[in-house]
Formats: structure tokens, C-alpha cells, sequence
């Protein structure tokens, strides 16, 4: 998450306990989430507007974006086909048998 660890999160959150309390916390908490439903609604809104203008002016974004996502999904078909995981099992499952072979009477020296 934003290439944060788990120990500066911890470190933000005791910094944030030191400067706010323990009583204001759950109000802040509380805030932050109200700001962020706001402006998720605010972005749900405005993308609505486009599209409606969008459709008020003949254009249809469904056949705008449809053709990139169809470049996308067959982009991924064709990777999906070039690099076969059943492909690649064959001669992982060969090393491991010789890596295993190799190291038995190692194994059972010790």
C-alpha cells in the first residue's frame, strides 16, 4: 500500500495517538470516511454527467472503450497462448526429479 510497511504504519499511527488523543481518533476516523464517500460520490456523479452528455451529443462510450477492450482482451489471449503454464510444467517437473535424484544419497548421508 503506497510502499509503506507494516512498521511506519504502526510508527504513523502511535504519532497520530501522541497528537490527537485517544478521544479524537474515532471522530477523525469517522470524518476522513464521510470525505471519502463524498468524493467517491462526487466521482460517480461527474462521470455520470459525461456520459450523459456524451450520449445527448450521438456519441456511444460503450463502443469508444469497446474497442480498446477488446485490443486488450485479445492482447491477453495471444500472451495466454505464447506462455502456457502446461508447457512450462513438463521440464519444471524434469529438474526437480534430477535435483531430487542428485541429492537423495546426499540426504541420507546426513
Amino acid at each position: 500500500m503506497f510502499g509503506i510497511g507494516g512498521g511506519e504504519i504502526f510508527f504513523i499511527l502511535i504519532v497520530i495517538l501522541m497528537l490527537f488523543g485517544s478521544d479524537k481518533i474515532p471522530e477523525i476516523a469517522r470524518t476522513l470516511g464521510k470525505g471519502m464517500a463524498q468524493l467517491k460520490n462526487a466521482t460517480n456523479e461527474i462521470k455520470h454527467e459525461i456520459q450523459k452528455g456524451a450520449e445527448d451529443n450521438g456519441l456511444d462510450m460503450k463502443s469508444l472503450t469497446g474497442g480498446i477492450s477488446d485490443e486488450i482482451a485479445s492482447a491477453k489471449e495471444s500472451m495466454s497462448k505464447s506462455i502456457n503454464p502446461i508447457d512450462l510444467a513438463n521440464p519444471i517437473n524434469e529438474i526437480k526429479e534430477d535435483i531430487e535424484n542428485l541429492s537423495g544419497p546426499i540426504k541420507r548421508q546426513m
